[in-house]
């Protein structure tokens, strides 16, 4: 069950927030599609979050295996299924994105992450990998602050998804706003290209802010041992 969750759960961020990016960008533009993938963090973490955790992010969960809240087998089983889940939600917005017979997909209208000349602000390599990995490190130090056993019972959603929206805010004229790996793998499969080509970046630099963020966690809080059990991995 927790599998399915992780997949259903990623599945439903890529599938609302590319969607609203790929279907609506042009009526509700950065603010709205940062808030369509925060909002849906949200609903999903009170949804899914008491049978998996609700990682539904590679990033947030490497996060959760460096601090030993999850073992390496469930870590590398959510990373597939948070793949799966993502390619999923991504066909499924081409599929509906195509019933207007003039769509036809490309980097440019499917919410692909890219650098350089394909960067919406036409920034750098490094500004991206520097986007993406400081970025996806207040998400992931966030959920794992969030989650921890002496925080506020109840509200660890909200914190969650408003971070979320605030990374995506930030990085949208960046890199498009990836802050995830299955999320820029979803809508690359589809349209190839230096879509594929520049992928390795946005695997990479969100998965390097996964173990900034837990690296940070761990020097504030002490040790997996020291800080005792948490609350659930809800991300």
């Amino acid at each position: 069950m927790k599998y399915a969750a992780e997949l259903f759960g990623t599945f439903m961020l890529v599938f609302a927030g590319l969607g609203t990016a790929v279907l609506a960008g042009g009526t509700v533009h950065a603010i709205g599609i940062s808030f369509a993938f925060g909002l849906t963090l949200v609903a999903m973490i009170y949804a899914i979050g008491p049978v998996s955790g609700c990682h539904i992010n590679p990033a947030v969960t490497l996060g959760m295996l460096i601090t030993m809240r999850i073992k390496v087998c469930q870590a590398i089983g959510y990373m597939m299924v948070q793949g799966i889940g993502a390619i999923i939600g991504a066909g499924l917005i081409l599929a509906i994105a195509k019933g207007n017979g003039s769509f036809v997909p490309s980097p440019d209208n499917f919410g692909i992450n890219g650098y350089g000349a394909h960067s919406p602000g036409h920034y750098s390599l490094l500004a991206a990998f520097l986007t993406e990995a400081f970025f996806t490190m207040l998400l992931v130090v966030t959920v794992l602050g969030a989650t921890d056993s002496k925080a506020p019972a109840g509200f660890a959603g909200l914190a969650i998804g408003l971070s979320l929206a605030v990374t995506n805010l930030a990085s949208i004229p960046v890199t498009n706003a990836s802050i995830n790996p299955a999320r820029s793998i979803g809508p690359a499969v589809y349209v190839g290209g230096w879509a594929i080509e520049q992928l390795w970046l946005f695997i990479v630099a969100p998965l390097v802010g996964g173990v900034i963020a837990a690296i940070v966690y761990m020097a504030l809080h002490g040790s997996p041992e020291e800080t005792g059990k948490t609350k659930g991995a809800r991300a």
